[in-house]
Protein backbone atom coordinates (compact mmCIF):
# COMPACT_ATOMS: atom_id res chain seq x y z
CA UNK A 1 0.00 0.00 0.00
CA UNK A 2 2.87 2.37 0.80
CA UNK A 3 4.49 1.74 -2.59
CA UNK A 4 1.19 2.40 -4.36
CA UNK A 5 0.76 5.71 -2.50
CA UNK A 6 4.32 6.73 -3.38
CA UNK A 7 3.72 5.89 -7.06
CA UNK A 8 0.49 7.94 -7.18
CA UNK A 9 2.30 10.89 -5.56
CA UNK A 10 5.11 10.73 -8.11
CA UNK A 11 2.62 10.59 -10.99
CA UNK A 12 0.75 13.62 -9.64
CA UNK A 13 4.03 15.49 -9.23
CA UNK A 14 5.06 14.64 -12.80
CA UNK A 15 1.66 15.79 -14.09
CA UNK A 16 1.95 19.13 -12.28
CA UNK A 17 5.45 19.58 -13.62
CA UNK A 18 4.35 18.99 -17.22
CA UNK A 19 1.13 21.00 -16.85
CA UNK A 20 2.81 24.15 -15.49
CA UNK A 21 6.02 24.90 -17.42
CA UNK A 22 8.11 28.02 -16.93
CA UNK A 23 7.36 30.27 -19.92
CA UNK A 24 9.85 33.03 -20.86
CA UNK A 25 9.21 35.89 -23.30
CA UNK A 26 10.52 39.40 -24.01
CA UNK A 27 8.80 42.55 -25.28
CA UNK A 28 11.22 42.79 -28.26
CA UNK A 29 14.19 40.96 -29.69
CA UNK A 30 16.13 43.86 -31.32
CA UNK A 31 17.70 46.61 -29.25
CA UNK A 32 20.87 48.66 -28.90
CA UNK A 33 23.57 48.31 -26.30
CA UNK A 34 22.26 51.18 -24.15
CA UNK A 35 18.61 50.06 -24.19
CA UNK A 36 16.73 47.80 -21.81
CA UNK A 37 14.45 44.86 -22.47
CA UNK A 38 11.77 43.41 -20.19
CA UNK A 39 11.90 39.65 -19.60
CA UNK A 40 8.70 37.98 -18.36
CA UNK A 41 8.74 34.57 -16.64
CA UNK A 42 5.31 32.99 -16.12
CA UNK A 43 4.03 29.90 -14.34
CA UNK A 44 0.35 29.01 -14.45
CA UNK A 45 -1.91 26.33 -13.02
CA UNK A 46 -0.26 25.82 -9.63
CA UNK A 47 0.85 27.68 -6.52
CA UNK A 48 4.52 28.69 -6.72
CA UNK A 49 6.86 29.18 -3.79
CA UNK A 50 10.24 30.82 -4.18
CA UNK A 51 11.61 32.73 -7.17
CA UNK A 52 13.64 31.82 -10.27
CA UNK A 53 17.43 31.68 -10.20
CA UNK A 54 18.70 34.77 -12.08
CA UNK A 55 22.40 34.11 -11.58
CA UNK A 56 22.93 32.86 -15.19
CA UNK A 57 22.01 36.38 -16.40
CA UNK A 58 24.84 38.21 -14.60
CA UNK A 59 27.54 37.54 -17.18
CA UNK A 60 25.48 38.80 -20.14
CA UNK A 61 23.08 41.39 -18.70
CA UNK A 62 22.71 44.08 -16.08
CA UNK A 63 19.67 43.27 -13.93
CA UNK A 64 17.96 46.52 -12.87
CA UNK A 65 14.94 45.17 -11.06
CA UNK A 66 12.54 42.27 -10.55
CA UNK A 67 8.82 42.45 -9.85
CA UNK A 68 6.53 39.55 -8.97
CA UNK A 69 2.80 39.51 -9.87
CA UNK A 70 0.14 36.97 -8.89
CA UNK A 71 -3.29 36.85 -10.45
CA UNK A 72 -6.23 34.55 -11.17
CA UNK A 73 -7.70 33.83 -14.58
CA UNK A 74 -10.90 31.99 -15.39
CA UNK A 75 -11.21 29.29 -18.05
CA UNK A 76 -14.22 26.95 -18.53
CA UNK A 77 -15.61 28.02 -15.18
CA UNK A 78 -12.40 27.15 -13.30
CA UNK A 79 -10.00 29.58 -11.63
CA UNK A 80 -6.33 29.29 -12.57
CA UNK A 81 -3.47 30.85 -10.61
CA UNK A 82 -0.76 32.64 -12.61
CA UNK A 83 2.53 33.91 -11.21
CA UNK A 84 4.76 36.28 -13.19
CA UNK A 85 8.21 37.79 -12.70
CA UNK A 86 9.05 40.98 -14.66
CA UNK A 87 12.82 41.47 -15.01
CA UNK A 88 14.46 44.55 -16.60
CA UNK A 89 17.70 43.70 -18.41
CA UNK A 90 20.39 45.68 -20.24
CA UNK A 91 22.84 43.73 -22.44
CA UNK A 92 26.59 43.96 -21.75
CA UNK A 93 27.70 43.13 -25.31
CA UNK A 94 26.61 43.51 -28.92
CA UNK A 95 25.71 40.85 -31.44
CA UNK A 96 23.43 37.89 -30.89
CA UNK A 97 23.02 37.53 -27.12
CA UNK A 98 21.14 34.53 -25.73
CA UNK A 99 19.05 34.73 -22.58
CA UNK A 100 19.98 31.36 -21.03
CA UNK A 101 17.42 28.90 -19.61
CA UNK A 102 16.38 29.86 -16.10
CA UNK A 103 15.57 27.42 -13.31
CA UNK A 104 12.60 27.45 -10.90
CA UNK A 105 12.40 24.21 -8.96
CA UNK A 106 11.99 21.42 -11.51
CA UNK A 107 10.95 23.83 -14.29
CA UNK A 108 13.27 25.32 -16.89
CA UNK A 109 12.53 28.05 -19.42
CA UNK A 110 13.50 28.02 -23.08
CA UNK A 111 16.44 30.20 -24.28
CA UNK A 112 15.69 33.47 -26.14
CA UNK A 113 18.00 35.10 -28.71
CA UNK A 114 18.38 38.91 -28.81
CA UNK A 115 20.00 41.00 -31.54
CA UNK A 116 21.97 43.77 -29.81
CA UNK A 117 23.43 46.61 -31.92
CA UNK A 118 25.84 49.44 -31.16
CA UNK A 119 24.56 52.68 -29.64
CA UNK A 120 23.80 55.49 -32.11
CA UNK A 121 26.24 58.41 -32.13
CA UNK A 122 23.45 60.86 -32.94
CA UNK A 123 21.83 60.35 -29.55
CA UNK A 124 24.27 62.74 -27.85
CA UNK A 125 22.57 65.82 -29.30
CA UNK A 126 19.10 64.99 -27.92
CA UNK A 127 19.12 66.26 -24.37
CA UNK A 128 15.59 67.70 -24.09
CA UNK A 129 13.55 66.27 -21.20
CA UNK A 130 10.89 65.09 -23.68
CA UNK A 131 11.35 64.77 -27.45
CA UNK A 132 9.96 62.66 -30.31
CA UNK A 133 11.87 60.85 -33.00
CA UNK A 134 10.00 59.73 -36.16
CA UNK A 135 11.42 57.52 -38.88
CA UNK A 136 10.31 55.53 -41.93
CA UNK A 137 11.69 52.18 -43.01
CA UNK A 138 11.97 53.57 -46.59
CA UNK A 139 11.87 57.00 -48.20
CA UNK A 140 10.38 55.90 -51.55
CA UNK A 141 7.45 53.55 -51.79
CA UNK A 142 5.07 52.34 -54.49
CA UNK A 143 1.44 53.35 -54.42
CA UNK A 144 -0.63 51.02 -52.15
CA UNK A 145 2.58 49.44 -50.84
CA UNK A 146 3.39 49.35 -47.15
CA UNK A 147 5.71 51.79 -45.38
CA UNK A 148 6.32 51.45 -41.63
CA UNK A 149 6.40 54.60 -39.48
CA UNK A 150 8.10 54.30 -36.09
CA UNK A 151 7.44 56.96 -33.47
CA UNK A 152 9.66 57.02 -30.36
CA UNK A 153 8.90 59.33 -27.45
CA UNK A 154 11.94 59.88 -25.18
CA UNK A 155 11.61 61.31 -21.69
CA UNK A 156 14.29 61.76 -19.05
CA UNK A 157 11.73 62.89 -16.44
CA UNK A 158 8.99 60.89 -14.79
CA UNK A 159 5.52 61.19 -16.30
CA UNK A 160 2.07 60.68 -14.87
CA UNK A 161 -0.16 58.08 -16.53
CA UNK A 162 -2.35 60.72 -18.21
CA UNK A 163 -0.16 61.04 -21.33
CA UNK A 164 -1.96 61.06 -24.70
CA UNK A 165 -0.90 61.01 -28.35
CA UNK A 166 -3.06 62.53 -31.08
CA UNK A 167 -4.28 59.99 -33.65
CA UNK A 168 -2.53 59.75 -37.00
CA UNK A 169 -5.06 60.65 -39.69
CA UNK A 170 -4.29 60.87 -43.41
CA UNK A 171 -6.86 61.39 -46.15
CA UNK A 172 -4.66 59.98 -48.93
CA UNK A 173 -3.32 56.91 -47.10
CA UNK A 174 -4.66 54.01 -45.07
CA UNK A 175 -3.25 53.92 -41.53
CA UNK A 176 -3.09 50.84 -39.30
CA UNK A 177 -1.38 50.77 -35.91
CA UNK A 178 0.92 47.80 -35.40
CA UNK A 179 0.13 46.37 -32.00
CA UNK A 180 0.22 48.13 -28.65
CA UNK A 181 2.87 50.72 -27.65
CA UNK A 182 6.11 49.28 -26.26
CA UNK A 183 8.05 50.83 -23.40
CA UNK A 184 11.72 50.41 -22.53
CA UNK A 185 14.72 52.44 -21.37
CA UNK A 186 17.78 53.82 -23.17
CA UNK A 187 20.95 55.67 -22.10
CA UNK A 188 21.49 58.89 -24.09
CA UNK A 189 24.66 60.86 -23.33
CA UNK A 190 24.89 59.24 -19.93
CA UNK A 191 21.25 60.03 -19.04
CA UNK A 192 18.70 57.27 -18.77
CA UNK A 193 15.56 57.93 -20.83
CA UNK A 194 12.26 56.13 -20.88
CA UNK A 195 11.09 55.28 -24.39
CA UNK A 196 7.52 54.85 -25.66
CA UNK A 197 7.54 53.28 -29.11
CA UNK A 198 4.49 53.27 -31.44
CA UNK A 199 4.55 51.79 -34.94
CA UNK A 200 2.16 52.34 -37.86
CA UNK A 201 1.70 50.67 -41.24
CA UNK A 202 0.87 53.23 -43.97
CA UNK A 203 -0.56 52.38 -47.39
CA UNK A 204 -0.50 55.46 -49.72
CA UNK A 205 -3.46 55.51 -52.10
CA UNK A 206 -2.09 57.92 -54.71
CA UNK A 207 1.32 58.61 -56.23
CA UNK A 208 3.31 61.81 -55.83
CA UNK A 209 4.67 63.75 -52.87
CA UNK A 210 3.08 62.80 -49.55
CA UNK A 211 3.62 64.45 -46.16
CA UNK A 212 3.11 62.48 -42.95
CA UNK A 213 1.61 65.00 -40.48
CA UNK A 214 2.99 65.75 -37.05
CA UNK A 215 1.49 64.17 -33.96
CA UNK A 216 1.02 65.92 -30.62
CA UNK A 217 2.16 64.23 -27.42
CA UNK A 218 0.68 65.65 -24.18
CA UNK A 219 1.86 64.61 -20.74
CA UNK A 220 2.22 65.81 -17.16
CA UNK A 221 5.73 65.64 -15.69
CA UNK A 222 6.29 64.73 -12.06
CA UNK A 223 7.97 67.53 -10.11
CA UNK A 224 10.99 66.68 -7.98
CA UNK A 225 9.72 68.60 -4.93
CA UNK A 226 6.41 68.43 -3.05
CA UNK A 227 4.49 70.57 -0.59
CA UNK A 228 4.27 70.18 3.15
CA UNK A 229 1.57 67.53 2.82
CA UNK A 230 3.72 65.30 0.63
CA UNK A 231 1.71 65.81 -2.58
CA UNK A 232 3.60 66.24 -5.85
CA UNK A 233 3.16 69.01 -8.38
CA UNK A 234 2.99 68.40 -12.10
CA UNK A 235 3.65 70.46 -15.23
CA UNK A 236 1.75 69.97 -18.47
CA UNK A 237 3.99 69.49 -21.49
CA UNK A 238 3.22 69.16 -25.19
CA UNK A 239 5.69 67.99 -27.82
CA UNK A 240 5.15 67.63 -31.57
CA UNK A 241 6.71 65.04 -33.82
CA UNK A 242 8.37 66.25 -37.03
CA UNK A 243 6.58 66.13 -40.37
CA UNK A 244 8.09 63.53 -42.70
CA UNK A 245 8.03 63.80 -46.52
CA UNK A 246 7.42 60.61 -48.50
CA UNK A 247 7.73 60.07 -52.23
CA UNK A 248 5.10 57.67 -53.62
CA UNK A 249 5.92 56.02 -56.95
CA UNK A 250 3.20 55.00 -59.43
CA UNK A 251 2.62 51.47 -60.65
CA UNK A 252 5.43 50.41 -63.04
CA UNK A 253 4.64 50.68 -66.74
CA UNK A 254 5.67 47.08 -67.45
CA UNK A 255 3.20 45.66 -64.91
CA UNK A 256 0.42 43.66 -66.67
CA UNK A 257 -2.65 45.82 -67.13
CA UNK A 258 -5.12 42.98 -66.56
CA UNK A 259 -3.53 41.77 -63.29
CA UNK A 260 -4.39 43.17 -59.83
CA UNK A 261 -1.67 45.46 -58.44
CA UNK A 262 0.12 43.58 -55.62
CA UNK A 263 3.22 45.37 -54.26
CA UNK A 264 4.68 43.12 -51.53
CA UNK A 265 8.02 42.14 -50.04
CA UNK A 266 7.18 38.44 -50.44
CA UNK A 267 4.24 36.34 -51.63
CA UNK A 268 3.57 32.62 -51.33
CA UNK A 269 0.82 30.42 -52.76
CA UNK A 270 0.18 26.92 -51.41
CA UNK A 271 -2.59 24.35 -51.60
CA UNK A 272 -3.94 21.68 -49.24
CA UNK A 273 -6.35 18.78 -49.77
CA UNK A 274 -8.83 16.89 -47.61
CA UNK A 275 -8.85 13.98 -48.23
CA UNK A 276 -5.73 13.54 -50.35
CA UNK A 277 -6.16 13.56 -54.17
CA UNK A 278 -4.99 9.94 -54.37
CA UNK A 279 -8.17 8.92 -52.50
CA UNK A 280 -10.60 10.56 -54.96
CA UNK A 281 -13.68 8.47 -55.78
CA UNK A 282 -16.69 9.06 -57.95
CA UNK A 283 -19.47 10.98 -56.18
CA UNK A 284 -17.35 11.91 -53.13
CA UNK A 285 -16.23 15.49 -52.41
CA UNK A 286 -12.60 16.60 -52.36
CA UNK A 287 -11.88 19.84 -50.50
CA UNK A 288 -9.12 21.96 -52.04
CA UNK A 289 -7.73 24.90 -50.05
CA UNK A 290 -5.68 27.63 -51.75
CA UNK A 291 -3.78 29.95 -49.40
CA UNK A 292 -2.00 33.10 -50.53
CA UNK A 293 0.12 35.01 -48.00
CA UNK A 294 1.75 38.38 -48.71
CA UNK A 295 4.13 40.35 -46.49
CA UNK A 296 3.53 44.07 -46.78
CA UNK A 297 -0.12 43.78 -47.84
CA UNK A 298 -3.32 43.53 -45.83
CA UNK A 299 -5.79 40.72 -46.47
CA UNK A 300 -8.26 43.22 -47.97
CA UNK A 301 -5.75 43.95 -50.77
CA UNK A 302 -5.47 40.32 -51.84
CA UNK A 303 -7.68 39.48 -54.85
CA UNK A 304 -9.71 36.28 -55.30
CA UNK A 305 -7.72 33.37 -56.69
CA UNK A 306 -9.09 32.50 -60.11
CA UNK A 307 -9.43 28.76 -60.78
CA UNK A 308 -10.75 27.74 -64.25
CA UNK A 309 -13.55 25.19 -64.38
CA UNK A 310 -12.82 21.61 -65.44
CA UNK A 311 -15.40 19.57 -67.42
CA UNK A 312 -16.61 16.67 -65.33
CA UNK A 313 -15.76 18.36 -62.01
CA UNK A 314 -18.41 20.29 -60.16
CA UNK A 315 -17.02 23.06 -57.95
CA UNK A 316 -18.76 24.33 -54.78
CA UNK A 317 -16.77 27.28 -53.33
CA UNK A 318 -16.90 28.33 -49.68
CA UNK A 319 -16.62 31.83 -48.23
CA UNK A 320 -12.97 33.05 -48.23
CA UNK A 321 -11.14 33.45 -44.93
CA UNK A 322 -9.16 36.70 -44.48
CA UNK A 323 -6.56 37.21 -41.75
CA UNK A 324 -4.00 39.88 -40.84
CA UNK A 325 -0.95 39.32 -38.65
CA UNK A 326 1.43 41.91 -37.19
CA UNK A 327 5.12 41.08 -37.55
CA UNK A 328 8.35 42.99 -36.94
CA UNK A 329 8.24 44.11 -40.58
CA UNK A 330 4.62 45.29 -40.55
CA UNK A 331 1.40 43.68 -41.74
CA UNK A 332 1.22 40.20 -43.25
CA UNK A 333 -2.13 39.42 -44.91
CA UNK A 334 -3.47 36.04 -45.95
CA UNK A 335 -6.48 34.83 -47.94
CA UNK A 336 -7.70 31.23 -47.92
CA UNK A 337 -10.20 29.90 -50.45
CA UNK A 338 -11.82 26.51 -49.99
CA UNK A 339 -13.86 24.68 -52.60
CA UNK A 340 -15.39 21.21 -52.76
CA UNK A 341 -14.79 19.29 -55.99
CA UNK A 342 -17.21 16.50 -56.95
CA UNK A 343 -16.54 14.35 -60.05
CA UNK A 344 -19.50 13.39 -62.23
CA UNK A 345 -17.58 10.56 -63.91
CA UNK A 346 -14.59 8.39 -63.17
CA UNK A 347 -11.34 8.93 -65.03
CA UNK A 348 -8.38 11.27 -65.31
CA UNK A 349 -8.64 15.03 -64.89
CA UNK A 350 -6.09 17.87 -65.03
CA UNK A 351 -6.51 20.90 -62.75
CA UNK A 352 -5.09 23.98 -64.53
CA UNK A 353 -2.14 25.87 -63.13
CA UNK A 354 -2.86 28.81 -60.80
CA UNK A 355 -0.70 31.91 -61.21
CA UNK A 356 -0.45 35.19 -59.27
CA UNK A 357 1.41 38.20 -60.64
CA UNK A 358 2.93 40.59 -58.08
CA UNK A 359 5.65 43.22 -57.72
CA UNK A 360 8.60 42.48 -55.46
CA UNK A 361 9.25 45.78 -53.68
CA UNK A 362 12.49 44.49 -52.16
CA UNK A 363 14.05 43.50 -55.51
CA UNK A 364 12.00 46.07 -57.48
CA UNK A 365 10.94 43.60 -60.17
CA UNK A 366 7.97 41.66 -61.51
CA UNK A 367 7.38 38.23 -59.96
CA UNK A 368 5.07 35.31 -60.81
CA UNK A 369 4.09 32.73 -58.21
CA UNK A 370 2.58 29.60 -59.72
CA UNK A 371 0.99 26.36 -58.63
CA UNK A 372 1.67 23.83 -61.42
CA UNK A 373 -0.96 21.69 -63.09
CA UNK A 374 -2.17 18.85 -60.94
CA UNK A 375 -3.36 15.54 -62.43
CA UNK A 376 -6.35 14.04 -60.64
CA UNK A 377 -7.47 10.46 -61.05
CA UNK A 378 -11.00 9.64 -59.87
CA UNK A 379 -11.64 5.97 -59.19
CA UNK A 380 -14.92 4.12 -59.46
CA UNK A 381 -17.02 4.07 -56.33
CA UNK A 382 -18.20 0.51 -55.56
CA UNK A 383 -21.29 1.88 -53.83
CA UNK A 384 -22.36 3.78 -56.96
CA UNK A 385 -21.63 1.18 -59.68
CA UNK A 386 -24.51 0.42 -62.13
CA UNK A 387 -25.60 -3.17 -62.88
CA UNK A 388 -23.91 -4.84 -65.84
CA UNK A 389 -25.44 -5.25 -69.31
CA UNK A 390 -25.94 -9.01 -68.84
CA UNK A 391 -27.85 -8.44 -65.62
CA UNK A 392 -29.93 -5.76 -67.30
CA UNK A 393 -30.81 -8.06 -70.22
CA UNK A 394 -31.82 -10.84 -67.85
CA UNK A 395 -33.96 -8.52 -65.78
CA UNK A 396 -35.78 -6.98 -68.78
CA UNK A 397 -38.51 -9.67 -69.15
CA UNK A 398 -39.19 -9.49 -65.43
CA UNK A 399 -39.48 -5.71 -65.67
CA UNK A 400 -41.95 -6.02 -68.56
CA UNK A 401 -44.03 -8.49 -66.55
CA UNK A 402 -44.11 -6.13 -63.61
CA UNK A 403 -45.21 -3.27 -65.91
CA UNK A 404 -48.06 -5.39 -67.38
CA UNK A 405 -49.25 -6.40 -63.90
CA UNK A 406 -49.28 -2.77 -62.80
CA UNK A 407 -51.40 -1.81 -65.84
CA UNK A 408 -53.92 -4.56 -65.15
CA UNK A 409 -54.20 -3.59 -61.50
CA UNK A 410 -54.82 0.07 -62.33
CA UNK A 411 -57.55 -0.88 -64.85
CA UNK A 412 -59.31 -3.03 -62.27
CA UNK A 413 -59.24 -0.22 -59.69
CA UNK A 414 -60.68 2.21 -62.23
CA UNK A 415 -63.55 -0.14 -63.11
CA UNK A 416 -64.34 -0.77 -59.46
CA UNK A 417 -64.47 2.96 -58.60
CA UNK A 418 -66.75 3.58 -61.61
CA UNK A 419 -69.24 0.95 -60.43
CA UNK A 420 -69.12 2.29 -56.89
CA UNK A 421 -69.84 5.83 -58.09
CA UNK A 422 -72.81 4.66 -60.21
CA UNK A 423 -74.28 2.80 -57.21
CA UNK A 424 -73.98 5.86 -54.98
CA UNK A 425 -75.74 7.94 -57.64
CA UNK A 426 -78.68 5.53 -57.78
CA UNK A 427 -78.97 5.56 -53.99
CA UNK A 428 -78.94 9.37 -53.94
CA UNK A 429 -81.88 9.50 -56.37
CA UNK A 430 -84.05 7.55 -53.93
CA UNK A 431 -83.40 9.99 -51.06
CA UNK A 432 -85.54 13.14 -50.43
CA UNK A 433 -84.37 16.39 -51.95
CA UNK A 434 -83.95 18.16 -48.59
CA UNK A 435 -82.69 16.45 -45.44
CA UNK A 436 -83.13 18.25 -42.15
CA UNK A 437 -79.72 18.96 -40.74
CA UNK A 438 -78.98 18.11 -37.18
CA UNK A 439 -77.74 21.06 -35.23
CA UNK A 440 -74.14 20.70 -34.08
CA UNK A 441 -72.18 22.61 -31.55
CA UNK A 442 -72.75 23.43 -27.87
CA UNK A 443 -76.25 23.12 -26.39
CA UNK A 444 -78.00 25.99 -24.59
CA UNK A 445 -77.63 24.07 -21.35
CA UNK A 446 -73.84 23.74 -21.73
CA UNK A 447 -73.53 27.45 -22.61
CA UNK A 448 -75.50 28.41 -19.52
CA UNK A 449 -73.30 26.17 -17.37
CA UNK A 450 -70.16 27.79 -18.80
CA UNK A 451 -71.59 31.23 -18.01
CA UNK A 452 -72.40 30.17 -14.45
CA UNK A 453 -68.89 28.81 -13.81
CA UNK A 454 -67.23 31.95 -15.20
CA UNK A 455 -69.45 34.28 -13.11
CA UNK A 456 -68.94 32.40 -9.86
CA UNK A 457 -65.17 32.23 -10.56
CA UNK A 458 -65.12 36.06 -10.88
CA UNK A 459 -63.21 35.72 -14.19
CA UNK A 460 -64.01 38.79 -16.29
CA UNK A 461 -62.54 37.54 -19.58
CA UNK A 462 -64.13 34.08 -19.37
CA UNK A 463 -67.46 35.63 -18.34
CA UNK A 464 -67.41 37.96 -21.35
CA UNK A 465 -66.78 35.10 -23.79
CA UNK A 466 -69.39 32.84 -22.16
CA UNK A 467 -71.96 35.66 -22.11
CA UNK A 468 -71.48 36.39 -25.82
CA UNK A 469 -71.81 32.70 -26.71
CA UNK A 470 -75.00 32.38 -24.62
CA UNK A 471 -76.54 35.55 -26.07
CA UNK A 472 -76.05 34.31 -29.64
CA UNK A 473 -78.40 31.42 -28.85
CA UNK A 474 -81.18 33.72 -27.56
CA UNK A 475 -84.11 35.07 -29.63
CA UNK A 476 -83.19 38.67 -28.79
CA UNK A 477 -79.91 40.56 -28.50
CA UNK A 478 -78.08 41.19 -25.27
CA UNK A 479 -78.79 44.93 -25.61
CA UNK A 480 -82.54 44.27 -25.88
CA UNK A 481 -82.45 42.07 -22.78
CA UNK A 482 -80.55 44.73 -20.82
CA UNK A 483 -82.98 47.44 -21.98
CA UNK A 484 -86.03 45.62 -20.55
CA UNK A 485 -84.33 44.32 -17.37
CA UNK A 486 -82.52 46.94 -15.23
CA UNK A 487 -80.56 44.50 -12.95
CA UNK A 488 -79.02 42.91 -16.06
CA UNK A 489 -78.07 46.36 -17.41
CA UNK A 490 -76.34 47.27 -14.11
CA UNK A 491 -74.51 43.96 -14.00
CA UNK A 492 -73.28 44.41 -17.58
CA UNK A 493 -72.01 47.92 -16.74
CA UNK A 494 -70.03 46.46 -13.85
CA UNK A 495 -68.53 43.76 -16.07
CA UNK A 496 -67.51 46.26 -18.77
CA UNK A 497 -65.97 48.54 -16.18
CA UNK A 498 -63.93 45.68 -14.80
CA UNK A 499 -62.77 44.66 -18.29
CA UNK A 500 -61.46 48.10 -19.25
CA UNK A 501 -60.05 49.31 -15.94
CA UNK A 502 -57.67 48.15 -13.23
CA UNK A 503 -60.52 46.87 -11.02
CA UNK A 504 -60.86 43.61 -12.92
CA UNK A 505 -59.30 41.57 -10.13
CA UNK A 506 -61.95 42.84 -7.63
CA UNK A 507 -65.01 42.13 -9.83
CA UNK A 508 -67.71 39.83 -8.37
CA UNK A 509 -69.82 37.85 -10.86
CA UNK A 510 -72.61 36.81 -8.48
CA UNK A 511 -74.78 39.83 -9.43
CA UNK A 512 -74.57 39.05 -13.15
CA UNK A 513 -75.47 35.42 -12.64
CA UNK A 514 -78.49 36.37 -10.49
CA UNK A 515 -79.61 38.80 -13.21
CA UNK A 516 -79.36 36.08 -15.86
CA UNK A 517 -81.37 33.72 -13.68
CA UNK A 518 -84.06 36.30 -12.94
CA UNK A 519 -84.35 37.56 -16.53
CA UNK A 520 -88.10 37.62 -17.36
CA UNK A 521 -89.37 35.93 -20.48
CA UNK A 522 -89.94 38.19 -23.48
CA UNK A 523 -93.49 39.00 -24.67
CA UNK A 524 -95.27 36.42 -26.78
CA UNK A 525 -95.09 38.65 -29.85
CA UNK A 526 -91.33 38.78 -29.72
CA UNK A 527 -90.72 35.21 -28.65
CA UNK A 528 -92.60 33.28 -31.24
CA UNK A 529 -90.37 30.47 -32.30
CA UNK A 530 -90.30 28.93 -35.68
CA UNK A 531 -89.92 25.25 -36.27
CA UNK A 532 -86.43 24.20 -35.21
CA UNK A 533 -85.86 27.27 -32.91
CA UNK A 534 -84.03 26.88 -29.60
CA UNK A 535 -86.06 25.86 -26.51
CA UNK A 536 -86.46 28.29 -23.62
CA UNK A 537 -83.81 28.63 -20.94
CA UNK A 538 -83.29 25.69 -18.68
CA UNK A 539 -84.12 26.22 -15.02
CA UNK A 540 -81.32 26.46 -12.54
Amino acid sequence: MTRLTTLVFLLMLAYQTSAAPLIARVDRTQLSLDETVELTLEVGGTTVFGKPDLQPLDSLFKVFGTRQLSQLSGSNGEARAITKWLITLQPRQTGYVIIPPLQLGDWRSEPITLNVSESSAEDGDKLAPIFIDSSLDQDNVYVQAQVVLTLRIYHSVSLYDDSTLSPLQMSDALVERLGEPRTYEKDINGIRHGVIEIRYALFPQQSGALTIPAQLFSATTVAATGDYYGSRFGKSTQVKSPEIPLQVKPKPADYPADAPWLPATSLTLVEAWSPQPQEAQLGEALTRSLLVKADGLSSAQLPPIETPSVPGLRRYPDQPSLNDAVTDDGVSGSREQRAALVATRAGDFVLPAVELVWWNTTEDRLERTTLPERPLQVAENPELQQPSIENSAAAQPQLQAQTLWAWQLSSAVLALTTLLGFGLWLRARSQPAVIRTVQSGPTPRSLLDDLKRACLANDTQATRHALDAWARQQPETLADMAARFIPLSDALDGLNGALYSETGQRWQGEALWQAIQNLPTAHAATTEQETGALPPLYPR
